[in-house]
């Protein structure tokens, strides 16, 4: 690896996967900068391992400043939305932030880079896992989220086959486990299952991870990964009723068993869209881009990553136990 006496630059320290990586870096003794915005939440920052500096990740002198020293770079900051009363804005924000973050990376002579993309940018199959040669065209991506991602990593891409831009990209399935205050679209069903206000599901998939795992598989692919190629960072590929079930077990309470046709809920999720535009809300918990998105079984290998990188992954209920035990500490499942 890298100096572990080096300075490493960590955006979106905030955020769920940007604090463990973070944390995970400090542990195997990196200096660590992590770049927050005024306005972050600041929950996962009250033991930040590191020095915090102020900047946004869109604007051009603040990174600069935050990469003044910087060897390293990891870029996890994005924004994670997936949906907006503007859907184009969560392109806008995720496409000029990566364009800004590497151009400046490139500027101030970073010798490395770890960019954190996401399994949204592959196209699912109904014929089982898919792998990082699934690659989707932004046309292909359902939703501005995922298209957002698409586009970020094909500039990545670019930058990396046409400017030399020393970056290797990290792709996570669903991360889930401690520190995700917000929380995010899983840890959200994952709190409403767990206290009981889940009795029904639809049939989907969907592949689930334990976040330090993640973190983990970042500083692999800083230490092992190629320049210019994609690791999926996953864990198992688990039936959204069993992930539900193993919640109910692990409470004690009984598992759903309804399952739910998608048909009639489209009304449902563009009402709660409708309401939401109306109410100035920005988190429906049903939206149209996630039951389209159901129809699928996101189901993704992370072969390459172990193969490359020597990645593993711990089994997905211990993930489970570890979200649900962070969130019942937090006050969110009573």
């Amino acid at each position: 690896m890298s100096d572990s006496r080096g300075l490493v630059l960590v955006t979106g320290v905030s955020g769920f996967v940007g604090s463990a990586v973070a944390r995970a870096l400090a542990a195997e003794g990196w200096q660590v900068r992590g770049l927050v915005r005024a306005t972050s939440p600041r929950a996962n920052l009250a033991d930040f391992p590191g020095k915090l500096v102020e900047g946004d990740a869109r604007d051009a002198a603040s990174m600069a400043r935050a990469l003044t020293g910087v060897g390293t770079l990891f870029h996890v900051a994005a924004d994670y939305r997936l949906w907006a009363p503007d859907p184009e804005e969560i392109v806008r924000n995720n496409l000029n932030s990566t364009g800004t973050v590497m151009c400046a990376a490139q500027a101030a002579g970073v010798g490395r880079i770890v960019y954190t993309s996401s399994v949204a940018t592959l196209k699912p199959s109904h014929d089982g896992p898919v792998d990082e040669r699934n690659a989707a065209a932004p046309d292909e991506a359902v939703g501005a989220y995922k298209r957002s991602k698409v586009v970020a990593e094909r500039l990545v891409e670019r930058m990396v086959a046409e400017e030399g831009l020393p970056a290797v990209i990290v792709q996570p399935s669903t991360p889930i486990g401690p520190r995700d205050v917000k929380p995010t679209p899983t840890g959200r069903v994952i709190v409403e299952a767990a206290n009981g206000k889940m009795p029904a599901f639809v049939d989907s998939g969907l592949n689930l991870v334990h976040v330090d795992d993640v973190a983990a598989g970042h500083l692999l692919a800083l230490a092992r990964g190629r320049i210019g190629e994609r690791y999926i960072l996953g864990g198992e590929d688990v039936m959204l009723g069993d992930m539900l079930a193993e919640i109910a077990r692990q409470v004690g309470r009984k598992a759903p068993k309804v399952r739910l046709p998608r048909g009639p809920l489209y009304p449902l999720a563009w009402a709660n869209e409708a309401l939401c535009r109306l109410t100035g809300r920005s988190d429906p918990f049903l939206t149209l881009d996630s039951l389209r998105m159901s129809r699928y079984r996101m189901f993704f290998s992370s072969a390459k990553a172990e193969a490359e990188l020597g990645y593993r992954a711990r089994p997905w209920q211990g993930a489970i136990g570890d979200a649900m035990a962070w969130f019942r500490q937090a006050g969110m499942i009573r």
